[in-house]
């Protein structure tokens, strides 16, 4: 969860994300127009709700007419900020770490990763994607120097809590925490800091499983 306050509550937000990648199914399908009733079948929320979440960010349909695919898609691309480009680091050039490096999406989001960080001497110098990956020693003056926005970290617990200090002390923006720890920056504080929880979506699919068969 990012640490700041908005004046949009955060469930709205999480929704966007989900409008956003059916409006990409339909525009590729070559769907001029669709209405509130047709993005609720295909989404899951109602339409009531879609409206206003979309109303928190002013009025992007007509009545009767529908929304313009690519006009709302737009949108809420600059709602989310995807008309920006954030040079982005990966610190822990492991398994996960090059999975994120490699993931086509995350540029097209406007993420663009500038260099991976490991203390492993037998990957520096290699390349993921052609991406450089250097030592964990040299990141703090390389954010500071390249004006690094956001880092992703995928290292173990025990190393988490030194990498999320040295990136804040270096001038980092964002933070997107793979590690398992969820670390909270105080209210008044400028970076964001969104923990990611991997084993939880897990466990929770574990739940549903076990749910589903003991049934039968």
């Amino acid at each position: 969860m990012a640490n700041k306050a908005s004046k949009v509550s955060e469930t709205v937000i999480r929704r966007l994300p989900i409008y956003h990648r059916y409006l990409t199914e339909i525009i590729d399908r070559d769907i001029e127009r669709i209405s509130s009733s047709e993005l609720s079948k295909l989404t899951g929320f109602t339409a009531s709700q879609i409206r206003q979440d979309l109303n928190n960010f002013g009025g992007f349909g007509q009545q009767g007419y529908g929304y313009n695919a690519v006009d709302l898609r737009n949108q809420i691309d600059k709602i989310l900020g995807m008309d920006h480009t954030y040079k982005t680091i990966v610190v822990g050039a492991g398994s996960l770490g090059s999975a994120v490096a490699k993931y086509d999406d995350f540029r097209a989001s406007g993420f663009k990763i500038e260099a991976l960080f490991d203390t492993n001497d037998k990957l520096i110098g290699e390349k993921v994607d052609n991406v450089p990956i250097l030592p964990y020693s040299e990141m703090k003056e390389y954010v500071k120097e390249n004006n690094i926005d956001v880092g992703i970290i995928t290292v173990p617990k025990q190393n988490a809590i030194d990498v999320i200090h040295t990136l804040i002390e270096a001038g980092i923006k964002g933070i997107w925490n793979f590690a398992p720890i969820d670390f909270h920056m105080p209210e008044d504080s400028d970076v964001i800091i969104e923990n990611i929880r991997l084993n939880d979506s897990l466990l929770k699919l574990s739940y549903y499983l076990k749910e589903h068969f003991s049934e039968k």
